[in-house]
């Protein structure tokens, strides 16, 4: 089916100055919350990466790929750290340039959904990237998901704009880009034939040529670093090893220490990570033949759950924010939960009015392909980050149907598919909000001990 049709040109610059307005808000708010952001301290795998960092830049290794046995996580996020803590002596400025970079997913996101869907989805969407409040804490804070979201989405957004006769050098800006997100989070190299395909199978002149660029231009990216770990460890490993790992304990039904515990008991990092894989494997066998009704229910429930890393920070007590006041914990709660519940809720909607154009199909496949990396593998909060635009997208053909008065009009079978997904994103919602309420942190249950407790270590 046919692409989204290209917006007439008063449209089109319309909707590029509401995009560069959005952006400046984005940074702006991206800037205050920065210099306005209670006292925390780094936790979880923020100390990993700016230990990471901290090796890279340091006398001994001075950058070079070979000097380090970084193998475990991929090398984007660790040498951009390392590189800004090398030029400035400290972190701070990676905040600042972080911050900066989160503003930039505002006009990919809008421009994709432009092209995917209209260009009022496109700026719904924007709308919600620039203010979305994990995002903005995201954007501050040590974790990969602000740069790998930035360079996934506008990775997607060259992608759209591939998908015509004239794409060439689109295509090769989607691979690099896709490349370079690939080498901030291995999750997306599996999609990349899908989206070679997809290219490849569009009914225009050259659609094979683009798909073959886009492949070389992927490929490019990431096999120098192939290379790398095959010189430094000899072995093939595409990317990194944390995937055996995640398989390992997302499978096995021992605690997530003990599989650390009995992974690090094997010599060397590329043994344990195909012993991590093995296990991971024998696992799955053996929870067959009701394994992936098993991971579903567990796994779609903590990935989509409605819980967050600034709220899993206010659980931390004095191991991340400090003590904070049970009404300023609830109120927080609630500035960030708000927005989630009531976009998904136009998300439901959304996905019942779409149409089966290209686009949609290609972000409907990436959406349940990411889905499926988390029953495999785990759900957490944090890990749904990068779909969450596709989300406000989706979210946007929901909010631009509801003003059009569309649900009114729409047929029994469409209207039955939003009250169903609906129903079932609630109830994957309520054990969470359960866990929340019943937390201490929020003072809202009277649990007869002190106001403090440890979340799961993300």
């Amino acid at each position: 089916m046919a692409s989204a049709p290209e917006p007439a040109p008063r449209d089109a610059d319309r909707t590029r100055r509401h995009l560069a307005l959005l952006t400046l808000a984005a940074l702006a708010v991206r800037a205050a919350f920065l210099l306005l952001e209670p006292a925390s301290r780094l936790v979880g795998d923020e100390l990993t990466w700016t230990d990471w960092a901290l090796n890279l830049s340091s006398p001994r290794v001075h950058f070079s790929p070979l000097r380090i046995h970084l193998i475990f996580y991929p090398p984007v996020y660790p040498y951009f750290l390392a590189a800004l803590h090398a030029a400035t002596g400290t972190f701070e400025a990676a905040r600042w340039v972080q911050a900066a970079l989160g503003a930039l997913l505002v006009p990919a996101v809008g421009r994709a959904g432009a092209r995917a869907f209209e260009p009022r989805v496109g700026v719904f969407a924007a709308a919600v990237a620039a203010f979305y409040p994990e995002l903005v804490w995201f954007s501050v804070h040590f974790w990969s998901e602000t740069v790998f979201t930035v360079l996934l989405w506008w990775a997607f957004e060259r992608l759209l704009a591939a998908d015509a006769p004239d794409g060439l050098r689109r295509a090769a800006a989607a691979g690099a880009l896709w490349g370079a997100a690939v080498l901030t989070r291995e999750t997306v190299l599996y999609f990349v034939p899908f989206a070679t395909l997809w290219l490849a199978a569009a009914a225009l002149p050259r659609a094979r040529s683009r798909a073959a660029v886009f492949l070389v231009a992927t490929a490019v990216v990431i096999l120098p670093w192939t290379y790398r770990n095959w010189a430094v460890f000899h072995a093939f490993v595409p990317v990194s090893t944390a995937g055996g790992q995640n398989l390992f304990q997302g499978n096995a039904l021992i605690e997530r220490d003990e599989t650390y515990a009995m992974v690090d008991a094997v010599q060397g990092r590329v043994a344990q990570y195909h012993y991590a894989l093995g296990m991971g494997l024998r696992a799955i066998r053996d929870r067959q033949p009701w394994w992936i009704l098993e991971k579903l229910r567990d796994e779609m429930p903590r990935f989509w759950e409605a819980d967050s890393l600034v709220l899993v920070h206010i659980k931390r007590g004095e191991k991340a924010y400090g003590t904070v006041a049970p009404p300023v914990a609830v109120a927080t709660a609630v500035v960030v939960l708000a927005p989630y519940v009531a976009v998904l809720g136009l998300f439901a909607l959304g996905l019942a009015c779409l149409r089966g154009t290209r686009p949609t199909w290609l972000l409907l496949a990436f959406l349940a392909y990411y889905n499926l990396v988390h029953i495999v593998t785990h759900g957490f909060a944090r890990y749904r980050l990068p779909v969450m635009p596709l989300v406000f997208l989706v979210a946007g053909v929901g909010w631009t149907a509801w003003r059009e008065g569309t649900p009114a009009a729409m047929s029994a079978r469409r209207r039955a598919l939003a009250a169903a997904i609906a129903i079932v994103l609630a109830v994957i919602l309520v054990p969470s909000f359960r866990l929340n309420l019943e937390h201490p942190a929020f003072g809202l249950t009277d649990t007869g001990g002190p106001p403090a407790g440890e979340a799961p270590s993300p």
